[in-house]
């Protein structure tokens, strides 16, 4: 990435996610707004979206094998894992919906996976295992689970703001930044 193309992407995943959050939805908790524009910043590099590996090094894509992977973990590893699950489920849902179409097509493992049921245990999951030095309180992904609904329908919603925007992230509504 090209130096400031970063901190560009950040403030516009930031002021979009406080604008949609805030403004249409009334979400006042800054906490959960703040989390779903860093997963926004995050899986904008695809390395970060499959960044669970198996132990042959291949990125994990469907989450049957990631729950799996999970279970195979201890403390801080499994931790992440199930965070990553939600995150995963929660972009997919709420972002691109039509995704889910092919990824839980009858020839792959997910077949049978309810993303948002999935999302939401995960999330219950990571905020139950105990961690010293992660950076993502128990607390907030227990209302990332709560909430989780509320941020897929708010992902879908910061996806028609960006598809309003023009070439220059032009619209008549401003972002807050």
């Amino acid at each position: 990435m090209v130096p400031g193309e970063q901190d560009t992407l950040s403030r516009f995943f930031d002021g979009l996610t406080q604008y949609v959050f805030h403004t249409q939805l009334g979400v006042v908790d800054t906490t959960i707004v703040d989390y779903v524009g860093e997963l926004l910043q995050r899986f904008s590099r695809c390395e970060n979206l499959q960044r669970i590996r198996q132990l042959n090094g291949k990125p994990v894509t469907e989450v049957v094998t990631m729950v799996a992977e999970a279970e195979h973990r201890i403390g801080e590893a499994k931790r992440e894992v199930h965070r990553h699950i939600g995150d995963f489920t929660l972009f997919w849902s709420g972002l691109y919906p039509e995704a889910l179409r092919e990824m839980q097509s009858p020839d792959r493992k997910d077949m049978f996976i309810n993303y948002c049921a999935q999302g939401k245990r995960a999330y219950r999951i990571a905020s139950g295992i105990a961690t010293k030095s992660s950076q993502t309180s128990s607390e907030l992904l227990v209302r990332m689970s709560e909430n989780f609904e509320m941020c897929a329908y708010g992902l879908r919603e910061i996806r028609r703001e960006w598809e309003r925007r023009d070439d220059n992230g032009q619209s008549d509504v401003p972002l807050l930044i």
